[in-house]
């Protein structure tokens, strides 16, 4: 890659941040791998339909994070109107009350509105800010911000030329994992126009995934297919980013922060995800000069609900990046269970259920810092230690027979 390559400082630490959309995500990616979290209050995220955290839950996710010596970093990038002003300054408060480690902001005045409440309060500017050159990143550095959250439209190539031409202290991030939409850095009206449910204040519809038709003005009940070409009519349908086999290229580039995409996501794509990030992370700092990203891992992020992968901006303007086909998901994995505990004295798998399986299943298992192993299903017990033929009860605790002790939290899932 050029000048790219040479940019690296092989002793920078590098950042992989999860998504939490509320505790139990949280913990997962806690669980998994994240040395960072970012998540929303109850208010100035860009994620309303996630249940999101009280100024309680924040106080309580934070001190988790920091007994494990990791961060968490709070959401207020949406773009707030005047109502919503005198409100501020007593979610910074929380904020600073809680002990987060940074704000993500987007917006000039509620950047210097965190300025006046929280004078030694980190803030990273958002992707939504729309960084795309190096000018702009100097100025955001020299007003204050710590760290800023690039444009997504950006090539490797670009992003090395901000690190080469910004000061060392100010760090880059950039996402590496997750949806992608038509607009620019998220900056989106379509669902505002066509619904009212404006996406710059976290309440998206996702129009962009929906299909279309074409209806000619004197034929009012015939609807016409809308062809980009012969594949079909999901004209503003984009599929996910990925970035797994290229962490060495970011890293090259000056990235410090990976990002994962994901608020409105479960525990098991985070989980997963996070997994696999950190996994790819730990193989490159374990020789970065030469990298090569076990199959496994590779493999790990197909075994989450996802649309088909593309590489975004990275390598230039995308030529493959739009899903004519449709807005669905591919989801050849289901999380089956969560391993709870071990009954030591029965060799029994403590579970509890998330989706349903059967008594002679083959299941895989996924343990926090592990690499997956395949588990048959050849004895399962209810809460009672009654033998039963299937876990069909939602949520239900249950005991499974293993060969070994597995540890808590764990993911057990099987293949549709």
């Amino acid at each position: 890659m050029g000048a790219v390559g040479n940019s690296y400082n092989y002793s920078r630490p590098l950042e992989v941040l999860s998504p939490a959309g509320d505790m139990e995500r949280l913990e997962a990616a806690l669980e998994f791998g994240a040395d960072a979290v970012y998540l929303g209050g109850k208010m100035f995220g860009m994620r309303a339909a996630s249940p999101n955290f009280t100024g309680e839950q924040l106080s309580i996710a934070c001190e988790k994070a920091h007994a494990l010596g990791r961060k968490v970093y709070l959401t207020c990038n949406t773009l707030p109107r005047n109502d919503e002003i005198p409100h501020f300054e007593q979610f910074v408060r929380e904020a600073q009350e809680a002990k987060v480690d940074a704000l993500i902001a987007n917006d000039i005045g509620v950047f210097f509105m965190i300025k006046r409440y929280a004078p030694d309060m980190e803030i990273h500017m958002s992707t939504q800010t729309g960084i795309v050159n190096y000018a702009a990143a100097n100025e955001f550095y020299n007003m204050g911000a710590k760290r800023v959250v690039l444009a997504r439209e950006l090539s490797l190539e670009e992003i090395a030329e901000i690190r080469a031409k910004t000061p060392k202290e100010l760090e880059i991030e950039v996402f590496v994992h997750g949806a992608m939409c038509v607009s620019f850095s998220g900056r989106c009206l379509i669902s505002q126009y066509i619904i009212g449910r404006d996406a710059n204040r976290g309440e998206c519809a996702q129009p962009c995934r929906w299909g279309y038709h074409l209806m000619e003005e004197k034929r009012k009940d015939e609807f016409y297919p809308v062809f980009e070409d012969e594949s079909g009519t999901y004209i503003l349908n984009a599929k996910d980013l990925c970035m797994i086999d290229h962490i060495d290229k970011l890293a090259a580039a000056g990235v410090d922060s990976f990002k994962i995409e994901g608020r409105a996501k479960s525990s098991y794509y985070v989980s997963v995800v996070t997994n696999a990030y950190r996994r790819a992370m730990d193989e490159f700092l374990r020789s970065p000069e030469h990298f090569k990203l076990p199959e496994w891992v590779h493999n790990e992020v197909f075994k989450v609900s996802h649309r088909p992968y593309c590489t975004g901006f990275f390598f230039g303007h995308p030529k493959d990046c739009q899903y004519w086909q449709s807005s669905g998901y591919i989801r050849d994995w289901d999380a089956a269970a969560i391993v709870t505990g071990y009954d030591s004295e029965r060799g029994l798998v403590e579970c509890v259920q998330r989706n349903k399986f059967l008594k002679g299943d083959t299941l895989e298992a996924l343990e926090p810092n592990g690499t997956p192993l395949t588990v048959k299903a050849d004895e399962i017990f209810d809460e009672h230690f009654e033998p039963i033929e299937s876990t069909n009860h939602a949520a239900m605790k249950f005991y499974l027979k293993a060969e070994r002790e597995l540890k808590k939290h764990t993911i057990l899932r099987i293949e549709r």
